[in-house]
C-alpha cells in the first residue's frame, strides 16, 4: 500500500479522476479541473491523494476550498474520503487522514475541515465536531469537523 500525492504523479490524474467520479458521482470534469489546478502548483489547495495497491486505486481523498456547504469561511475542506469495501477496517482511512494533515501542514495549512454524516468515525483520528452546516441544495444539516495542527 502506497499513499501517492497526485502532484508527484501527474500521470495518474485521469485514473484518479475516473475513480473519484465513480465513487461520488460528481462530474468527471469537476475532478479533472480541480486536479489540473493542483498540478499547476500555484497554491497549496486543491490537493489530491490516492492509495495504491500495486496498480489499483484502493482509497483516496482530496483537499479543496469548500465541500459544497454554506460555511465558506471554514476552509479548506478534506473531501471525497473513500476506501474500497474490500480494504476497509485496516486503518487505511486513518493513515490517509494523518498523511494529509501532515502534508498540508508542510504546505503551511494547519487547520482542516471536513463535512460528513458519520458520527464517531473521525474522532478516533483526532478530528473534533465543530458545528452543523447546510449542504448546497440539501434539506438536512450535516456535521462539520475540524482538525488543528500546530505548525512548528
Amino acid at each position: 500500500m502506497n499513499i501517492v500525492r497526485l502532484r508527484e504523479k501527474p500521470d495518474l490524474k485521469q485514473a484518479a479522476a475516473n475513480w473519484f467520479h465513480e465513487k461520488w458521482g460528481i462530474p468527471l470534469e469537476a475532478y479533472l479541473e480541480s486536479m489540473d489546478e493542483c498540478l499547476a502548483g500555484y497554491a497549496p489547495v486543491p490537493q489530491w491523494y490516492i492509495v495504491m495497491q500495486q496498480e489499483r486505486i484502493i482509497a483516496g481523498l482530496g483537499v479543496i476550498e469548500n465541500d459544497f456547504h454554506d460555511r465558506k469561511d471554514l476552509a479548506p475542506n478534506v473531501c471525497a474520503v473513500y476506501v474500497e469495501e474490500d480494504w476497509r477496517c485496516r486503518g487505511i482511512a486513518g493513515e490517509m487522514l494523518d498523511f494529509v494533515c501532515r502534508d498540508m501542514e508542510a504546505l503551511g495549512i494547519s487547520t482542516l475541515y471536513l463535512v460528513t454524516d458519520h458520527t464517531s468515525f473521525y474522532e478516533r483520528y483526532g478530528w473534533e465536531f465543530l458545528c452543523m452546516v447546510q449542504g448546497d441544495g440539501e434539506p438536512d444539516m450535516t456535521r462539520m469537523y475540524i482538525h488543528r495542527h500546530l505548525i512548528s
